[in-house]
């Protein structure tokens, strides 16, 4: 389990470095190389998953290393969702760099396997842990996305047209990229929120308890509602969507992260 971990790891990284090296040299042999890994490596973090939850006994989600890791494949998954449909030229140049430093995390975690309580014993565990993550993963593209949107304005604007205006999409294309990607996290984050509920009231009789993370979970439900409110109705699309898309992720990896280390609660896997 452990040596197919390390080879997942080692792949994302060879992914990460070609992919840059691409965007540098504009190879097409290394950007064939790099896309072909990223499969390769989705297919080895697939393996790697399949293999800890026949060993544990349950959807490896719920430690600091299982979540993200998960989290780090449910980027991986997305990207390559959205690369099938959707031409977007040198995202995953962006979007490499993310999977891996979540890799790192996942890598310097603990593996130690910890028994479930009994709150967590439930077919609702996989359900709602899988959509909220999947939520942020594209939470994570659109943030790629708007980052790529400023820097290739920040050129276009300077009238700098250096190596990010010719390797980076059209604006249209990265505020198109930004409204599907948002939209996508928007409706699965509403999903994990509602399918969270169903459980806690399950589990604890009550549908909301109030408790860190569902608080949490709530803001940034609520900036995001915001965000496609403004974009919309008020026609907050370009830059302003750029700049919501990478303030919004910062308040998704505090839900994710901060909360389980500065907080607490029920919701914490920090130890």
């Amino acid at each position: 389990m452990t040596l197919l971990f390390n080879l997942t790891f080692f792949l994302y990284l060879f992914v990460t470095v070609s992919y840059l090296a691409f965007f540098f040299n504009q190879n097409p042999k290394i950007q064939i190389l790099a896309r072909y890994g990223m499969v390769i490596a989705a297919v080895s973090h697939v393996g790697y998953t399949v293999v800890r939850y026949l060993s544990v006994g349950y959807t490896p989600i719920t430690s600091n290393h299982e979540a993200v890791s998960f989290f780090a494949l449910a980027v991986c998954l997305s990207y390559l969702s959205f690369r099938w449909r959707y031409q977007v030229k040198n995202f995953g140049v962006f979007v490499s760099p993310i999977v891996f430093a979540l890799m790192l995390v996942a890598y310097f975690s603990s593996t130690k396997v910890v028994e479930l309580s009994p709150v967590l014993q439930s077919l609702w565990l996989p359900v709602h842990a899988s959509i909220a993550i999947l939520a942020n993963a594209f939470l994570t593209l659109a943030f790629c996305g708007g980052v790529m949107y400023l820097l290739q304005e920040r050129e276009i604007k300077g009238k700098h047209f250096g190596m990010f205006y010719t390797r980076l999409p059209s604006l249209e294309s990265l505020d198109n990229l930004n409204n599907h990607c948002l939209t996508a996290g928007f409706l699965l984050l509403t999903l994990g929120i509602v399918t969270g509920s169903f459980w806690a009231e399950q589990a604890f009789g009550t549908y909301w308890q109030w408790d860190p993370k569902e608080t949490w979970s709530l803001v940034t439900w609520l900036i995001y509602a915001a965000i496609l409110h403004q974009r919309f109705t008020a026609g907050w699309r370009r830059r302003k969507a750029a700049i919501l898309a990478v303030i919004g992720y910062i308040v998704v990896l505090f839900t994710f992260w901060g909360v389980n280390f500065m907080l607490g609660g029920i919701h914490s896997y920090a130890g």
